[in-house]
């Protein structure tokens, strides 16, 4: 696979998308709701569209799955997060992006993510690292116990709540502080770059994990279920530079049955 040209495509389709969302504001139209905090608005379903737009013209032969008009996945796949952190949109908040992301052999292999509000975009591809315009990402150095780390409560699946809150006291007691955005790719994008040390979170999507997750293991971090595995695109994560994601797996696993 020439994953130089897909990293390209993903680039275009992210920045597309990204910036039809961006001049809708300050005027969002909520379109529906899906569940507490879990909207959709005008600009989710424009960004999908220009976006699958895009990448079936480059890459007819590749499927695309989309948080809002779903798909079929294949090997390889197109993992597409339209506009992640629709809350934050909504209210005027600018911490939210678009994520695009080829998955091939069960992992993401090229991807990007935008963050037009905020004037940032990353790309990555396998083997090739990981960038923030033209800057090499590489994940924090900083020790664990002098940690920042970024995380989201599972509020669509609130039921969750007695599995993560322990794990949330556990990483809190081994790190300096705990921070929450509202948007996992911009999360994950943020530990490659080393602004954060590491990241964790339950019940995500492929397409709000797997661009941030390649960027992470392209910029020298780790990415692993909350188990250790390798099914973090089944959604529960945690990532960061190898000696934070050492402590948060740790600390995850001090806590549970």
């Amino acid at each position: 696979m020439d994953l130089i040209a897909y990293r390209k495509i993903a680039d275009r389709a992210a920045q597309e998308g990204a910036g039809a969302a961006a001049a809708a504001i300050p005027n969002p139209e909520v379109r529906r709701v899906k569940g507490a905090g879990d909207y959709v608005t005008t600009s989710d379903e424009l960004s999908e569209f220009l976006i699958k737009e895009l990448l079936n013209r480059e890459t007819p032969d590749i499927p695309v799955v989309s948080e809002e008009a779903g798909g079929t996945r294949g090997d390889p796949y197109w993992a597409v997060d339209p506009l992640d952190g629709t809350t934050n949109f909504t209210i005027g908040f600018p911490a939210w992006s678009v994520s695009v992301a080829l998955v091939a052999d069960g992992g993401p292999v090229a991807g990007a993510i935008h963050v037009p509000r905020l004037q940032l975009a990353f790309t990555g591809a396998r083997g090739f690292g990981a960038q923030q315009g033209y800057r090499k990402l590489h994940v924090s150095e900083r020790p664990p116990e002098q940690a920042i780390v970024a995380t989201a409560f599972p509020f669509r699946a609130r039921h969750l709540m007695p599995r993560y809150r322990p794990a949330f006291d556990a990483i809190f007691e081994r790190t300096e502080d705990i921070r929450r955005v509202g948007s996992a790719s911009l999360d994950l994008a943020w530990v490659a770059a080393g602004v954060w040390d590491g990241y964790f979170e339950l019940n995500l999507r492929d397409w709000d994990v797997a661009a941030g997750a390649l960027l992470v293991l392209e910029a020298g971090g780790v990415v692993t279920d909350w188990q250790g595995g390798s099914d973090y695109l089944k959604g529960d994560v945690v990532a960061g530079s190898p000696q934070t994601h050492a402590m948060l797996l740790d600390a995850i696993r001090s806590v549970q049955g």
